[in-house]
């Protein structure tokens, strides 16, 4: 299978490292083992493959972030790319039709590209505070679709759908017969109303929900992601994982299971640093005139609108030659125009600052 270029992991792996300030970040300062309440047990733990499919302490502890969710409707996967890419493994076959909402990560239109399918962007736009347009969303999706793909809390942008919106969304869905894959690594980081926005699993009979201990929980060094979907699905995705997965390993289900036990002390901290960092990119906003953006609603990342003359690709390899300032170009995500930072970052406030220092120069 031949595919695209992954151009947000291809220009992090190649400028992250050097980098001197790193606001290319999505995660919120990870955890530390020590930081988990583990217990001394932890040493009698043996290192074997652990269960296929996810402890049953594991997937207890995802069942209980869904309100109609079952142990049979979850599998556990190598991370959320785990799980994107076998639901797409799963469901399309070539000619098959995919509307993909972007912004959004480069899985959702490039693995269904490769494998022969007809995929149609519906872009979010600034002017919508970042939302869907539900007429054009409505208008894209035809009775020959098969998938929409969404993700929600939105990486670059930092929007949040709202409920009522994923209720119409759900509504268009039903009427045309088409899944619904919610990416939603970001759930339960919503800065507006409840933490935590409504699952797609738990609204469609045909919602398909990816998450992530990476992003919400700040351990993406576990590499623990999983599915909930309806149990017919959750059967061909374990058909497809065998052939890539076994199991993920038993360490990281072990720590993946104490987070989710541990969740609302985790959800505690991670707000702190949140609050902190969207006040410093509020205050900063406020003295920089050529930089505009909308405020994120939820997640760790924001796309930044800048007034000059000039390529995101170029401004950023530019800038962190210059300043040591990484951030993420535009263009790597369709978005030329913008570049993308995590305002969780550390050093936020003077990367800031040098970004200010660079865009000003003469």
């Amino acid at each position: 299978m031949k595919i695209a270029g992954f151009k947000i992991e291809e220009w992090m792996n190649k400028y992250e490292p050097s980098a001197k300030y790193d606001l290319t970040t999505t995660c919120i300062s990870p955890l530390s083992i020590g930081e988990l309440p583990y217990g001394k047990n932890i040493f009698d733990v043996k290192l074997g493959y652990g269960d296929i499919e996810g402890s049953l302490r594991l997937k207890s502890a995802i069942k209980s972030l869904y309100e109609a969710q079952e142990l049979n409707n979850i599998t556990v996967t190598h991370g959320a790319i785990g799980a994107n890419q076998l639901i797409f493994l799963s469901l399309l076959d070539m000619g098959d039709e995919v509307v993909s909402i972007v912004p959004t990560y480069q899985q959702h239109y490039s693995i269904p590209e490769a494998l022969g399918c007809n995929v149609k962007l519906c872009f979010l736009k600034e002017e919508n505070n970042w939302h869907p347009n539900l007429e054009e969303l409505d208008s894209i999706i035809t009775s020959k679709t098969k998938l929409l793909c969404l993700n929600n809390p939105n990486n670059p942008t930092g929007s949040v759908i709202p409920d009522w919106m994923l209720e119409e969304i759900v509504s268009i869905a039903k009427t045309k017969n088409v899944w619904i894959l919610s990416d939603e690594v970001y759930r339960g980081l919503n800065l507006i109303g409840k933490p935590y926005s409504k699952s797609i699993a738990d609204m469609y009979e045909r919602g398909i929900s990816v998450g992530s201990m990476s992003k919400t929980y700040s351990l993406p060094g576990l590499r623990v992601g999983w599915v909930a979907a309806r149990e017919d699905l959750i059967a061909e995705i374990n058909h497809q994982r065998q052939y890539n997965t076994i199991s993920v390993s038993i360490l990281d289900d072990y720590f993946a299971s104490i987070a989710l036990e541990n969740r609302e002390r985790i959800e505690k901290r991670n707000f702190g640093i949140m609050r902190q960092g969207l006040s410093i990119l509020n205050n900063w906003l406020n003295t920089e005139s050529r930089v505009s953006c909308l405020l994120p609603e939820g997640g760790t990342t924001v796309l930044l609108r800048y007034n000059l003359d000039i390529k995101s690709r170029d401004l950023c390899r530019d800038l962190q030659l210059k300043t040591g300032v990484a951030m993420l170009p535009g263009e790597t995500m369709e978005m030329e125009g913008y570049v993308r930072i995590g305002y969780c970052a550390q050093d936020l406030e003077v990367a800031l600052n040098r970004f200010s220092q660079y865009i000003n120069k003469g």
